[in-house]
C-alpha cells in the first residue's frame, strides 16, 4: 500500500514528469538552507493552514510526523496561527491534523495486536 493518497497517485500517473520535477524542486529548496526537515514541514504546514488546503495540511502533518515531530508540536504550530489567520481557519486545520494523527495511532495499535 502506497503512503500517498489515491488522488495524489492519480495525478502522479497523469503528470509524472511534472511531479518528478516538483519533487526535485522541493528537495533542492529544503537542501538550500539550514532549516531541518521537521521544522520545514511545520512551516509548510502553517502555510497550508493559512490557505485552508486540507490536502496540504494532511500531507505536511504526515511528513512532519515522519520527520519526528510530536503531535504536540504539530498542534502548537497550528494554534500559534490563531491571531494571524483566525480561529475558524485554525480550527479547521487542527481537525485535519487530528485526522492524520489519530489515523496513524489507530494503525500503530492495529499493528501491535
Amino acid at each position: 500500500m502506497s503512503k500517498y493518497p489515491e488522488h495524489y497517485r492519480w495525478l502522479e500517473s497523469k503528470f509524472g514528469k511534472a511531479f518528478k520535477t516538483h519533487q526535485k524542486l522541493g528537495k533542492e529548496l529544503n537542501d538550500a538552507g539550514p532549516i531541518g526537515k521537521k521544522n520545514a514541514h511545520l512551516l509548510q504546514l502553517a502555510a497550508a493552514a493559512s490557505t485552508r488546503s486540507e490536502g496540504a495540511v494532511h500531507s505536511h502533518v504526515r511528513r512532519a510526523l515522519e520527520a519526528k515531530a510530536r503531535p504536540a508540536e504539530i498542534y502548537h504550530s497550528l494554534v500559534l496561527l490563531t491571531s494571524t489567520i483566525g480561529f475558524p481557519a485554525v480550527s479547521a486545520a487542527l481537525s485535519w491534523a487530528k485526522d492524520v494523527i489519530e489515523d496513524k495511532k489507530r494503525k500503530r495499535k492495529g499493528a501491535q495486536l
